[in-house]
């Protein structure tokens, strides 16, 4: 039988020309299903996990739609919701590659970053609006956009949208919109809350599931380390000895907490791992920054926050970390979602602690089986250990003595918290690293200096995407 080709889906020669450019013949499951459905205008729940190619199957289809006619001032013709600014911003990047060949205009509205250029791109007309919701809904009370004239929406990750409290924003977007719309609602699961939003404001809509909800890939080997000492420096060590394995080429390290997260990242610098942090009260212009040093392998090691858990298109990542198990099983299969790729394999490792019990046996039941474990040399600090304290619990006397003396003049830019020494017991028992990894940032991880005022008030350190300042296709 005949494999399926993106000439079958009914797209015009000049998006035919920009998918083949890409480098992509054949479409994947919830592209096949979902694009030829779109194209004729009907409403489409697509059920799907990160990693099936489902942005291509909306992008796609949309910009097909919009090749004829032109965007009013103030009035985009089609709106993109997206739950974080880094998903938004890969939209963003498939837009552009798919459209490159039509002379269409796109808004880029997410938080982080001036309203200026933003307002400035909506004010000369934007064929398509991607934005996550709180920065629509400013823009929008400002008066600086209408949505009376979107033809078409499209709603990804709602389920993360719950997660992140985001419902009542998406029903007052819905409502704002002309009911005789096309919507393209995606989401990995379909809770309750979702079920109701999907009854109340799609039409009859073709629903397209690729893959029963929560199914962990097949290409992604997992792995559970028993942590004896629970302690925080002894799960650090845990995590060290597990990056330290032959097999790591690079991972991302997630954490429940905001906190943890910062302070796992400064560990793993002052260990000479070359680590950086990434979570939601980073400035944008250092988010940004991170996840390309990552991209590149300029940084090896990202330390995440669920921030980073879905939706981004993080090629070639070979491990997966948890430092915490996560709260909720479903964010489970999301996190390890980000290894095993393309078909790629890859590796997880989950620690676990006498208090996870429950939370495994959670994640145990949702995968079908426990993982299995992983023995490591030196995977826990000395039971006699003391229990890490916070920086910010020594006295300040303390904290000056054991830097050395070293000089406090810089500014915060250029001597971030990832410099802050941590008591002697987080060094102990995991064996040092073999060699530092090239192009390790150990000292100024997610900073740089700017070089334009300009650059700086858009959020993007010294380089302004191009969306930003211009037509995007024109």
């Amino acid at each position: 039988m005949r494999r399926m080709t993106f000439d079958d889906l009914g797209l015009s020669p000049n998006l035919l020309a920009a998918i083949k450019d890409a480098g992509y013949t054949t479409p994947t499951p919830i592209q096949a299903g979902a694009i030829p459905v779109a194209l004729t205008g009907r409403d489409v729940l697509g059920i799907a996990q990160t990693g099936t190619g489902k942005t291509a199957s909306f992008t796609l289809p949309l910009i097909e739609r919009l090749s004829r006619g032109r965007a009013r001032a103030r009035m985009p013709r089609s709106l993109i919701l997206c739950p974080t600014r880094e998903l938004a911003d890969q939209v963003a990047q498939n837009v552009r590659t798919y459209a490159k060949n039509h002379k269409l205009t796109m808004a880029l509205l997410i938080g982080g970053v001036a309203f200026a250029p933003q307002k400035e791109i909506l004010d000369k007309g934007a064929d398509i609006l991607i934005a996550t919701p709180g920065r629509l809904l400013d823009h929008f009370g400002r008066g600086g956009l209408m949505l009376m004239g979107i033809e078409i929406m499209v709603v990804d990750e709602a389920d993360r949208m719950l997660d992140m409290g985001f419902i009542p924003d998406i029903e007052k977007i819905f409502s704002l919109v002309p009911p005789r719309r096309q919507t393209l609602f995606f989401s990995a699961t379909m809770p309750n809350e979702i079920v109701r939003i999907v009854n109340t404001f799609l039409k009859d809509p073709e629903r397209i599931e690729v893959s029963r909800p929560a199914q962990t890939a097949e290409t992604i080997k997992q792995y559970i380390v028993r942590v004896s000492n629970g302690s925080p420096a002894g799960k650090r060590a845990a995590l060290r000895a597990a990056i330290n394995r032959d097999n790591v080429k690079n991972g991302i390290v997630f954490c429940n907490r905001k906190r943890d997260v910062d302070t796992v990242a400064r560990s793993l610098q002052r260990h000479g791992f070359s680590a950086a942090p990434i979570h939601g009260d980073l400035a944008q212009a250092q988010r940004t920054k991170t996840l390309e040093d990552f991209k590149t392998d300029q940084i090896r090691i990202l330390v995440a926050s669920d921030v980073a858990a879905r939706g981004l298109d993080i090629p070639a990542v070979s491990h997966v970390f948890n430092f915490d198990i996560p709260r909720n099983a479903d964010d489970y299969v999301h996190r390890i979602g980000r290894t095993g790729r393309a078909g790629l394999t890859g590796e997880s490792v989950t620690l676990v602690t006498g208090e996870d019990k429950k939370s495994l046996a959670n994640v145990s039941k949702l995968i079908g089986g426990e993982p299995e474990t992983l023995v490591l040399e030196g995977d826990s600090a000395p039971a006699d250990a003391p229990v890490q304290k916070s920086p910010d619990e020594e006295p300040k006397a303390a904290r000056s003595s054991r830097r050395g003396g070293r000089s406090r003049n810089r500014s915060e830019a250029e001597a971030p918290k990832a410099e802050t020494p941590q008591p002697a017991n987080d060094t102990a028992t995991a064996k040092p690293p073999r060699t530092p990894a090239k192009g390790a940032k150990t000292g100024d991880s997610g900073t740089r200096d700017t070089k334009s005022k300009d650059s700086e008030a858009a959020g993007f350190g010294d380089h302004v995407p191009d969306f930003l300042l211009r037509s995007a296709f024109g």
